[in-house]
């Protein structure tokens, strides 16, 4: 019997073991299938607030309604015109201002080495990026600042010798026949008189505060300083024929006679066409962080020009115009950088 007992033993043990190994493994499955369930739920949740938290989040809001914005004619149906070749030249002249008229120009060097398009985007097409819609329609035309009727090459060359820091252009020069022509092409459609929905640059609401050049420049570090560089001076093209990024202070910038010198006009830039790749339709900087990086720059140093034959009724010089005499008690400082609402309200009167 003794030699029949043990080999049962043998197998009743076996058994437990095998029966203790098969509820180990049901255990470990079981485990495993409730850390799967218990690590799917926070999975759900966390995929559940990140859709509410995207819902939540903001969205970019134009800064115009597009419907109705102004568009340019069609390019490809340029060849129609009877004077084609000619806007071609004055859209290039546009485009590569700096590789034609330069400092290093091949037709002749009377500019800084920046291009009508770094001002006039998209080759002057650009909604609210200082586009040339209304030019053919509402010139020529008595200008405040000369106190003057003005036509279009007179127009141009202000932009010449003010943006471009340089010299006008000869009015019976093929240049400027083609700047003309492919400008008048550009606003072929728009009636006599009227501006299109879009043209020139966003009004940015006045500020309740002063603009601050200090905040501005922590602005520009973040958000203009990849591009213009620290020093504001831009980066030269290669070839030396002008910029792929052009400076915003510094001797080849823009003079204090410019456009752009006036905070209002630098801000609605800024604040629809800045960093590059915005548009209207989804600005970045906000009208604040537009108006003290606006500031940031045209407190710089840049080249001067002679104003004193501008505003000859200083009656009509615009709020934000940086140099006396003004017709108001207001100091220089408070017409250049705000805040405006005070002026705006005395000019009313």
């Amino acid at each position: 019997m003794d030699h029949l007992k043990k080999p049962f033993l043998q197998l009743i043990t076996l058994m437990i073991v095998l029966l203790a190994l098969v509820l180990l493994l049901i255990g470990v499955i079981g485990f495993a299938l409730y850390i799967a369930h218990q690590g799917a739920a926070p999975s759900s949740e966390s995929q559940t607030q990140a859709l509410i938290s995207e819902s939540q989040e903001p969205k970019v809001k134009p800064l115009m309604d597009p419907v109705g914005m102004w568009q340019a004619p069609d390019w490809s149906k340029v060849e129609a015109e009877s004077n084609v070749e000619s806007i071609k030249y004055g859209r290039e002249l546009v485009v590569n201002t700096s590789a034609y008229l330069g400092p290093n120009g091949k037709v002749m060097k009377i500019s800084n080495g920046m291009n009508c398009q770094n001002c006039h985007l998209q080759a002057g097409t650009a909604p609210l990026g200082n586009n040339y819609s209304a030019v053919a329609s509402t010139y020529p035309k008595i200008r405040g600042r000369s106190g003057n009727m003005e036509d279009i090459p007179k127009r141009i060359n202000d932009c010449f010798e003010r943006s471009l820091n340089g010299v006008g252009l000869p009015v019976s020069s093929e240049e400027m026949i083609a700047m003309v022509a492919y400008m008048r092409w550009l606003g072929k459609d728009v009636p006599k008189g009227e501006k299109p929905k879009g043209v020139g640059l966003y009004e940015v609401p006045f500020l309740d505060r002063a603009a601050d050049p200090i905040n501005g420049k922590s602005i520009y570090t973040r958000q203009c300083q990849s591009c213009h560089m620290d020093n504001g001076r831009g980066v030269q093209k290669e070839d030396g024929t002008g910029y792929t990024y052009p400076p915003l202070w510094g001797e080849d910038s823009y003079n204090s006679g410019a456009g752009l010198f006036r905070l209002s006009r630098f801000a609605g830039y800024i604040r629809s066409n800045m960093p590059l790749g915005v548009t209207y339709e989804r600005p970045i900087l906000s009208d604040e962080e537009s108006w003290d990086v606006a500031a940031y720059v045209n407190s710089l140093d840049r080249p001067k020009k002679d104003l004193a034959q501008d505003w000859p009724d200083i009656s009509k010089k615009p709020i934000d115009h940086p140099f006396g005499p003004y017709s108001d008690e207001f100091s220089e400082k408070q017409h250049k950088f705000g805040p405006f609402q005070a002026i705006q309200a005395g000019n009313s009167k």
